[in-house]
């Protein structure tokens, strides 16, 4: 049977082919992808043209990008799709606006006293509610390796949440998934991550303290560790980790483990 949306995505592959040197370039500079399958390579390329194609990308005056910094951005979006199957996951948003540096923003917190604070404050990134996503391109490009940030995942992982409506750290569960599992595991994570910042500020946490703000911005933190700090994320929260692991339906823990056991490179970084 014709299919309008099948049609119109062979097109668009067609229209816009990547160059095999191109994006082996791009793989290099992207760690994170190291050791995936090339049927994952392959759907991980065509994924990149479709939502260079769909998603328009504003870049304020001091950023410009070329077709290999296009793909490298597209590349982190598109990890935490590949295996989530056709559901447009990214819906609600067309446009992504890239800064030349960190910006200030508007921020506005009621207290329990009913009094509202009002003020600016520094972010490399944001995801609006029906909007789009900010990011400040340094970030972008300090992101792709295995050392637990990720800006590009950390934004999208919001968007991802806030398909249920406000983000508040649950995103739609797979029907094989359980939110009472879900909720136990990030619950429980999320207090003892405050309770260790409540006994000590100053605390070196497992994962970045940032996750201790608020749910939202715990799923966002931990979905930034899955990728890019399995090995953490899963020694210091492990029911996170495998919760993660179900709705993301990937597991990068077992990539990098491989990749430590038989790649030169990895097995000398994990001796």
């Amino acid at each position: 049977m014709w299919s309008f949306s099948a049609w119109r995505r062979r097109r668009t592959l067609e229209r816009h082919p990547v160059d095999p040197q191109l994006w082996q370039q791009v793989r290099e500079r992207l760690p994170i992808l190291d050791g995936i399958s090339n049927a994952e390579d392959r759907w991980l390329r065509e994924a990149c043209v479709l939502f260079l194609s769909d998603k328009h990308l504003t870049c304020l005056p001091g950023v410009e990008l070329n077709d290999g910094e296009r793909l490298f951005l597209a590349a982190q979006a598109q990890l935490p799709l590949l295996h989530l199957g056709a559901l447009n996951w990214y819906q609600g948003f067309h446009e992504l606006i890239l800064y030349p540096d960190d910006f200030l923003s508007p921020q506005r917190h009621r207290d329990s006293s009913g009094i509202e604070h009002e003020w600016d404050a520094e972010h490399s990134g944001e995801a609006w509610q029906q909007g789009p996503v900010i990011m400040a391109w340094p970030g972008v490009l300090s992101s792709g390796g295995w050392e637990g940030y990720n800006l590009v995942i950390h934004e999208l992982a919001h968007k991802l949440d806030m398909l249920n409506g406000d983000a508040n750290g649950l995103p739609p569960l797979h029907n094989d998934m359980r939110v009472g599992d879900w909720a136990t595991a990030m619950q429980q994570a999320y207090d003892d991550l405050n309770a260790q910042l409540d006994r000590n500020p100053d605390a070196e946490t497992a994962i970045d303290p940032y996750a201790a703000e608020n749910p939202a911005e715990f799923f966002a933190v931990t979905s930034e560790y899955f990728f890019s700090a399995p090995d953490l994320l899963a020694q210091a929260y492990p029911q996170v980790y495998a919760q993660l692991r179900g709705f993301y339906r990937q597991d990068p823990l077992a990539r990098l483990q491989q990749l430590q056991a038989t790649h030169p490179g990895y097995k000398e970084a994990a001796e």
